[in-house]
């Protein structure tokens, strides 16, 4: 992977004390278990996790410019949110991960469509978010994504 961008240190500096923890401890946790094959970098104002150019040059087919997006943390207005896509193309890693969720959390997970909300920033599951980013590789991503495409 390539050394992160200072958009993403922008970022993190930018944020009160208690969201800039828990996205940097989120961030952390990501990055130690991301597979090779992506990339961190600053993406629809968030970080996001992506597969760059380089290994998927057709890139998002929304806005092929763009790379193909994966995973991405935000502070949102009410929430810190964790957006993984493989979540919703992938129902065994959705079953995979609600069923940690529940060993892990007292909680039942506060999940829209594309997204994980986290109310209080200490609540966060660190090792679990962690840990869902390194159970998809970027090839198989790229397969899921473009099979999804085509169906």
């Amino acid at each position: 992977m390539k050394p992160t961008s200072k958009e993403v240190e922008a970022y993190l500096y930018a944020l009160p004390d208690d969201r800039r923890e828990a996205l940097s401890t989120l961030r952390a946790s990501i990055l130690a278990h991301l597979p090779e094959g992506f990339r961190e970098e600053m993406s629809y104002g968030t970080i996001g996790y992506v597969v760059p150019h380089e290994i998927h040059p057709a890139g998002y087919h929304c806005d092929p410019r763009l790379p193909l997006p994966f995973m991405n943390i935000a502070s949102q207005k009410r929430h810190v949110a964790v957006y993984h896509m493989g979540l919703y193309a992938m129902p065994s890693l959705m079953e995979w991960f609600l069923d940690e969720y529940g060993k892990r959390v007292a909680a039942k997970p506060d999940m829209g469509k594309s997204c994980i909300r986290f109310r209080n920033p200490v609540k966060i599951p660190f090792g679990l978010i962690g840990e869902l980013a390194g159970k998809v590789e970027a090839r198989e991503w790229i397969r899921v994504y473009e099979g999804t495409l085509k169906r």
